[in-house]
């Protein structure tokens, strides 16, 4: 198995992280240098970045859905943008199963290529906010609520790619959870011009978990974030199982986790990138719990991307 997220990126005054400050240095004067020697691309098209600083486990695929599914109720026609990684192929197939055309290439440049090519009116780019290339028209930086910034440090002392200050190059920020006055003082002093959002997940089949002892598992960014999730809805969750994001699992590794279940009575369950991971394997013991993303202020935040477009 291989090693979850390090504790100490959440963690502030870590002995780790500080030790470590001068490879988070070197880093981003490695990123700062890449960034002066990169061509940036303007687009025929509207492009909108859906992205994040904190590494992993913040919400943007969903997000992007959500806004794709917005643009198409305007009969926009819209598409995805992903740079292709083998061990991102759940998210991929998360995006087709919602019905969004999906332009994946090792080349973010080249997918948006694709997508003008092929006569799209504008394309959503999940993921990509460090990405220099691409002259983007509005981007959006989502935060999950457990997480935020975490110790505040860039890689490798913390969990951001690029220090929080990077955030007034966006003008939308979407957090998943409840409401942060302190974290929105935070945003709003880097940049006043910056709209702030809640959404939070809408489970749309507990009805199958209600009154079940319950093995959860999960392999994605904050697996945390998908406990707190069945907990906040009622759900009996007696055994919890946090496996890296992407995880690739093994079939031994899935028969020992059904085998755990039926000595212990525990009815499964996992989230919906993790079920299409294993999909293939077809382990009829395994279930996904189907969820939604709800925006708050949804009409408000509908206007707010559109005049972008």
């Amino acid at each position: 198995m291989r090693i979850i997220k390090p504790k100490y990126w959440d963690k502030k005054n870590s002995l780790i992280s500080f030790f470590l400050i001068p490879f988070s240095i070197f880093f981003q004067i490695l990123v700062f240098l890449k960034s002066k020697f990169t061509k940036e691309y303007i687009f025929s098209i509207p492009v909108i970045c859906v992205g994040n600083i904190y590494v992993g486990g913040t919400g943007k695929t969903p997000l992007s859905i959500k806004i794709a599914k917005i643009l198409k109720k305007l009969n926009k026609k819209v598409a995805i943008i992903k740079k292709s990684y083998r061990e991102h192929d759940d998210e991929f197939k998360l995006i087709n199963s919602n019905k969004v055309k999906l332009f994946k290439n090792t080349s973010r440049v080249l997918a948006i290529n694709e997508a003008i090519d092929s006569k799209f009116d504008c394309v959503i780019m999940d993921d990509g906010f460090q990405d220099r290339s691409i002259k983007t028209n509005l981007n959006i930086i989502c935060f999950a609520e457990r997480q935020l910034f975490g110790n505040g440090m860039t890689l490798p002392s913390g969990p951001l790619r690029e220090p929080l200050t990077s955030i007034k190059k966006s003008q939308i920020v979407v957090i998943n959870g409840k409401k942060n006055s302190e974290f929105e003082n935070k945003i709003k002093n880097i940049s006043s011009n910056i709209n702030i959002y809640y959404s939070y997940y809408l489970p749309t089949n507990l009805i199958n978990f209600k009154d079940h002892k319950l093995l959860a598992f999960a392999g994605i960014g904050n697996p945390e974030n998908f406990f707190s999730l069945l907990k906040e809805n009622n759900l009996n969750v007696v055994k919890k199982m946090p496996f890296p994001d992407h995880y690739n699992y093994s079939i031994n590794e899935l028969n020992e986790i059904v085998n755990f279940s039926l000595k212990n009575n525990l009815k499964i369950i996992t989230t919906e990138k993790d079920f299409f991971r294993i999909k293939h394997f077809q382990i009829a013991q395994i279930k996904c719990l189907n969820v939604e993303l709800k925006i708050l202020n949804s009409e408000v935040f509908e206007k707010d991307v559109i005049k972008y477009l």
